[in-house]
């Protein structure tokens, strides 16, 4: 516990003033690197951490994760993104056709799948900030995700009973994912209001629907990497956050639900959460 609690100070000592200076470079260089190393990690949990010719898997979603910021549009990046990631199943495709029984086409539909994921989700996180009320849009996927982590923990220590998904994470209750799901709602309230001595004018309803939808989201991808790694046989994604894991580890709620509010808040007026 007090690794954990060291690493999460150092993370946020680290991280908040990237966060607070994301309209300059820095942000789009720091999102691709973890993008980056969230894809070396998808490929050392599947074992193809050593082929070489598949390394270029985390350079791929670093780059695609960069040039976010310089997008003319975010329909624009997502168009060339998904483009970049057809040749790319060419790409592996080709490594199964010309080395035949290294790697598995199983194998290889999660490295594509994965990595795509990845580099849509750390994207939405650069695109997000770029978006008219970027500076104040793009925090939501962190605040959301990490309340309801938190919270969830803490309600589920002090009145968990029942398992919400026992094969796959033995430790989370039924009674700490609502718990995660109040706060993160009475949080995104509470962000209006602080905005609304900003100078805006926030919809409250839009504001607390989007938190519960980014609870429940973000939970479910924390899901799902766990039911990945367990599939795998592999306890943490990597070692990179003592007491923590890796990026996958640490950021699976957070890339979960950044595409959702994207793409909420695309076309026309958008989820309109400043009205």
């Amino acid at each position: 516990m007090k690794t954990r609690i060291l690493t999460a100070i150092v993370m946020l000592a680290v991280f908040v003033p990237v966060l607070w200076f994301s309209s300059y470079v820095v942000y789009p260089i720091v999102i691709g690197l973890l993008a980056a190393i969230a894809a070396y990690e998808l490929l050392r949990c599947l074992g193809l951490h050593r082929d070489g010719l598949l390394l270029i898997a985390p350079v791929l979603s670093a780059l695609m994760t960069f040039l976010a910021r310089y997008a003319d549009t975010a329909y624009g990046h997502l168009a060339t993104l998904t483009l970049v990631f057809f040749l790319f199943a060419i790409y592996l495709f080709a490594t199964a056709v010309f080395r035949p029984g290294r790697v598995s086409y199983g194998s290889l539909m999660g490295v594509l799948g994965g990595c795509f994921y990845i580099t849509v989700a750390f994207s939405s996180l650069v695109l997000l900030r770029d978006l008219p009320n970027g500076a104040y849009l793009f925090l939501l996927p962190f605040i959301g995700s990490w309340v309801t982590d938190t919270f969830a923990y803490f309600t589920g220590r002090i009145c968990g009973r029942h398992k919400l998904a026992p094969v796959i994470s033995p430790k989370k209750t039924v009674e700490g994912s609502i718990g995660g799901i109040v706060f993160a709602v009475g949080v995104f309230a509470l962000y209006g209001l602080v905005l609304a001595r900003a100078g805006f004018t926030p919809n409250y309803l839009a504001l607390t629907l989007c938190g519960l939808c980014i609870s429940v989201v973000s939970q479910i991808g924390d899901l799902a990497l766990s039911a990945i790694k367990r599939e795998y046989g592999v306890k943490d994604y990597g070692r990179l956050f003592p007491g923590h894991g890796g990026v996958l580890d640490r950021f699976d709620s957070v890339i979960a639900t950044a595409p959702l509010i994207l793409f909420l808040c695309l076309g026309g007026s958008g989820l309109a959460l400043f009205v």
